[in-house]
């Protein structure tokens, strides 16, 4: 029986759904015939920074069926994602940042959002579902505006770039974010992301925590998605023709690995001015316990797309 995007999304968020046709990349079996390799190339940037081991050790692959899909396996250190899950659970959340809780007017001081300080910032921290930084995503009209941004975060940006370098992409300028927390029952409806100016340019999609059933269709619903695991660490990057593919989250399943567990030092991330140097002196003492807890049931991505066009200035109306 032929099947389209919505026919397997309500498969796969079934708890008795069988996943044994969804793509997994630690298992070769999985992917033969499926992928093609990507090779680093040789001339780029190589240092390992931002958390990441070096890029010769990095695994990235080509889905064929979906022309411009890129995905590349887990390149993080421990420390790499210990820095990432604090950043977004305890900074990105934070004013000029904008999250659901505005909504529904939950508000807290700036002085206050250390996650986990005490009961009343548990409960709110649990009730988080985005944060936006940079040009914020408006939910309602879909579209930017100038009249609602902040300043993009430096490390996130810098991150972004450095991948975008990797992977040869002519240009890219992270502009917006979107992190979303996802809790085990949690799920995001096959959607598009068509809202920035520019379309030309890739998206960035970073995952932590428990795992993910991502599943990547085509330019219309009626397209039959593949599925893939997502699991912590890993990156997937949406450009070309795959940038305006449908694309959804029907299941989160728990992660049988806790890869920002293996901590040797705190030295493998390498400090700089844009990076949060607290997160790195603390990451081996109790300061990472209450993010463990978080992330031992939860799922953090962030996604990095351009709005604007090159060589634009601003929102054109």
């Amino acid at each position: 029986m032929v099947t389209d995007f919505r026919d397997d999304f309500n498969y796969y968020k079934k708890k008795e759904a069988s996943l044994k046709e969804v793509l997994d990349f630690n298992d070769n079996h999985s992917i033969k015939d499926k992928v093609s390799k990507i090779d680093v190339c040789p001339n780029c940037n190589s240092l390992p920074l931002f958390g990441l081991i070096h890029p010769s050790q990095w695994e990235i692959y080509r889905l064929i069926s979906n022309p411009g899909f890129i995905y590349i396996k887990n390149p993080f250190t421990a420390i790499g994602q210990r820095y990432w899950i604090i950043r977004c659970l305890r900074d990105y959340p934070k004013k000029p940042g904008r999250t659901n809780l505005d909504i529904h007017s939950i508000t807290v001081k700036d002085d206050e959002w250390l996650p986990f300080s005490n009961d009343n910032i548990t409960s709110i921290i649990n009730k988080l579902r985005w944060a936006t930084v940079g040009y914020h995503h408006n939910w309602d009209t879909k579209v930017y505006s100038e009249d609602s941004k902040s300043d993009f975060p430096e490390d996130l940006k810098m991150l972004s770039h450095y991948i975008s370098n990797i992977l040869q992409f002519d240009y890219f300028n992270a502009e917006a974010a979107i992190i979303n927390f996802y809790h085990m029952n949690s799920r995001l409806s096959g959607h598009t992301d068509h809202s920035e100016q520019c379309l030309d340019s890739p998206l960035f999609s970073f995952s932590f925590g428990q795992s993910a059933i991502f599943l990547l269709g085509g330019l219309t619903m009626d397209v039959k998605p593949t599925a893939m695991f997502l699991n912590s660490g890993d990156i997937v990057v949406m450009s070309t023709e795959s940038r305006l593919s449908y694309h959804g989250v029907p299941k989160i399943i728990k992660n049988p690995v806790s890869p920002w567990s293996d901590v040797v030092s705190c030295n493998s991330m390498n400090n700089s001015d844009i990076f949060d140097n607290e997160i790195i002196s603390n990451c081996e003492n109790n300061y990472w316990t209450p993010f463990e807890m978080y992330i031992s049931i939860n799922r953090i991505n962030i996604n990095v797309r351009q709005v604007l066009k090159r060589n634009q200035n601003k929102i054109c109306s």
